[in-house]
């Protein structure tokens, strides 16, 4: 009865010690965002939708 009570605390403690991952902790590098302002980029939709109409406008 003894060596069946020794056997599972070692098979208790034998388990909880290899409870982890052995490779290394893996860090993620930061994600940078970057904004772009451009002025052109904003105003260049509405002047073609302008030229569009002004087109249609002389026939």
């Amino acid at each position: 009865m003894n060596k069946l009570v020794l056997a599972a605390a070692l098979t208790a403690a034998a388990s909880t010690a290899f409870a982890g991952n052995m490779s290394a902790p893996v860090m993620e590098a930061p994600v940078v965002v970057e904004e772009t302002a451009s002025s052109s980029g904003g105003a260049l939709v509405p002047l073609l939708v302008l030229a569009v109409v002004a087109a249609f406008a002389a026939d």
